[in-house]
């Protein structure tokens, strides 16, 4: 019989991608979801459970059911302007719900994790590339909560829960065979927005701020296709499956591009200019946020393999073509 892994939060953008990694790996994934944010046709690989992860029963009786070997866990509110105007939906739901998994965990005698975090417990970079020893400083309630699971997830090892938490950069592209894609509702990420203005589906982006400290004014990030973030989450499990010790690895690519770029990308993959206006920018804005993936690399043989923008952007472009009817939107 093959592993069974649980995904908290499958029915979402990356959720949908690690259940069809997990599949494509020979693992039977298991997605738990309310559906609050996801969608339950993003669910293609394996079988779906509706539930909360606050749900300790519920988790608990899911788990045995299942006879689950490990959990991805990528049930978490992830706006960053939402958790700052609402900081106690993302405690209670990040923090408190995750708390909760750990319980139902316990419970079942679960001892594997693989936690969804984020590059925003970095808050302002003190170098670039930022390396995963680097101060952790967020400036949001949204990565805070997410720092505050990681030292959660450190104090429960010696209570049995070994875990692998993976700092997201930013997660770009959408499956390239058209299956499942990014589909939020609303949409705040920045190149499917990008691509909404590209098709006219809305008037114009907003670009906050072209003053920042960077070669054209504009923000850096790192981008990372979604089918390599993905497969880094079965190579996290395996890790763990090893017995191997609880770590904390980045997941991105390792260079940026300038908002500026990715619209240049946008016009030469699809032929299409990005309308948009200029605003001030977000106050507490990081300039730029590359990664240093050289430990992934080093210890989970993590590579990614879909690196160039151009790709990253077809990809998503595709999907939003096709987005509307599969998902029902």
């Amino acid at each position: 019989m093959s592993e069974r892994i649980l995904i908290t939060g499958g029915a979402g953008f990356i959720g949908s991608h690690v259940a069809m990694a997990l599949a494509k790996a020979g693992r039977q994934p298991v997605t738990y979801d309310n559906l609050s944010r996801g969608n339950r046709k993003a669910v293609q690989f394996g079988p779906f459970e509706a539930g909360d992860v606050r749900d300790v029963e519920r988790l608990t009786v899911v788990m045995r059911r299942h006879q689950i070997a490990g959990v991805i866990h990528m049930a978490a509110f992830a706006y960053v302007r939402e958790s700052v105007e609402d900081p106690l939906l993302y405690y209670d739901n990040n923090v408190i719900g995750s708390i909760r998994l750990l319980q139902a965990m316990q419970a079942a005698g679960v001892g594997r994790i693989v936690f969804s975090s984020t590059c925003a417990t970095y808050g302002m970079a003190t170098r670039i590339p930022i390396e995963e020893s680097d101060p952790t400083l967020p400036i949001n309630p949204y990565g805070a909560s997410k720092l505050m699971m990681e030292r959660v997830l450190s104090d429960a090892e010696p209570r049995g829960i070994r875990s692998v938490s993976l700092r997201y950069f930013n997660a770009a592209g959408s499956d390239p065979d058209g299956r499942i894609g990014e589909w939020h509702r609303p949409e705040t990420h920045i190149i499917p927005v990008a691509l909404m203005a590209a098709r006219g589906e809305i008037p114009e982006l907003t670009l906050y701020g072209d003053r920042h400290q960077t070669p054209d004014g504009t923000t850096i990030r790192d981008y990372i296709h979604v089918q390599d973030l993905a497969d880094a989450h079965v190579q996290a499990m395996d890790y763990l499956g090893r017995g191997e010790k609880s770590d904390v690895f980045n997941l991105g690519n390792g260079d940026g591009h300038s908002i500026r770029e990715v619209f240049a990308s946008i016009e030469r993959v699809t032929g299409c200019a990005v309308p948009h206006k200029i605003v001030a920018a977000n106050p507490g804005d990081p300039p730029i946020l590359v990664a240093s993936g050289a430990k992934a690399r080093r210890t989970l043989g993590f590579a990614p393999t879909l690196t160039r923008l151009d790709d990253m952007i077809a990809h998503a472009w595709a999907w939003r073509h096709k987005a509307r009817s599969a998902y029902g939107d």
